[in-house]
């Protein structure tokens, strides 16, 4: 039978790290969470207690509830602190020299040999990660979908050396734990639905850069024509901006097909701070 695991620690509360935390409480695991510094700290419970308190508001969850979830998550600016932990989930900004500079120092203070390492990255490389450890065989990608607390799906990833044991173990909390549905993928920048999803929205982009057509017209094309939930240019400022260019230079990177290429306008607009829904403006007007 595969040992569950019951204390997690997540590295990074920004929108994606304080969503796996909750989601981690939710299913009464104890979690604690490194931060690099007190205003990040105070930036992540807030943001963890606006996600539940919307639960209160909208009858999910009592204040009992929310209260004794909130109990399970201890915030710490010492990576130290997640030395007994038996899975990390990295879940820091998406820039290869952060994530190395973390998988470092995880190595040196995780003290049980069996413990799992993850990373939620959406693009790099787990290998990239996992070979500057001591234990790369141990190092998977985890990769959740904003939000985590609501979308289904987890991109299990293995690497060439990846331990089974590990590999089983991880699906086993993300399956029976977390309940969440995932798919099994080897290793290669962009997963599986980056690998597709990031060229989709490049081409509506480019589309809308020659001056096609609108951003309302595409969008609205896509999901009246194809019944997709949210149009390509919508999904790209939900996501971020700067994230979409962050996978696709990763994406373009690792495989130079020029349909991975951001195009410039995706460049200027990042370079500018539309950034999309968390700046207020991106391809849609978002400030109402």
């Amino acid at each position: 039978m595969t040992e569950t695991i019951t204390r997690v620690g997540v590295v990074g509360c920004g929108v994606m790290g304080a969503s796996i935390a909750e989601i981690c409480a939710r299913a009464g695991l104890d979690v604690r969470v490194a931060v690099r510094s007190a205003g990040s700290q105070d930036a992540g419970l807030a943001r963890v207690t606006k996600s539940l308190d919307r639960s209160v508001r909208k009858q999910h969850a009592s204040e009992a509830q929310r209260d004794d979830i909130l109990a399970r998550i201890v915030f710490t600016t010492e990576l130290a602190d997640l030395a007994d932990r038996e899975l990390v989930i990295e879940a820091a900004v998406e820039h290869s020299d952060v994530k190395t500079e973390i998988f470092t120092n995880l190595d040196k203070v995780v003290q049980a040999p069996d413990a799992i390492f993850a990373s939620n990255t959406s693009s790099i490389p787990i290998t990239r990660l996992g070979c500057i450890t001591t234990r790369p065989g141990r190092v998977l990608g985890i990769h959740f979908f904003n939000p985590a607390t609501r979308m289904p799906l987890v991109e299990l990833v293995e690497t060439l050396v990846a331990d089974q044991e590990a590999v089983t173990r991880a699906e086993h909390f993300l399956s029976t734990v977390l309940g969440k549905q995932v798919v099994r993928t080897r290793d290669r920048a962009g997963f599986v639905v980056n690998a597709l999803l990031i060229p989709y929205v490049l081409s509506a982009i480019r589309m809308f850069e020659s001056g096609f057509a609108s951003a309302t017209d595409i969008d609205r094309a896509m999901k009246l024509g194809c019944a997709h939930p949210m149009g390509p240019l919508e999904l790209a400022d939900l996501i971020g901006l700067d994230i979409i260019l962050d996978v696709a230079e990763a994406l373009h990177a690792e495989f130079r097909e020029p349909h991975y290429c951001p195009p410039p306008l995706l460049v200027r607009m990042v370079d500018s701070g539309l950034l999309g829904y968390k700046t207020g403006r991106g391809f849609h007007d978002h400030t109402s």
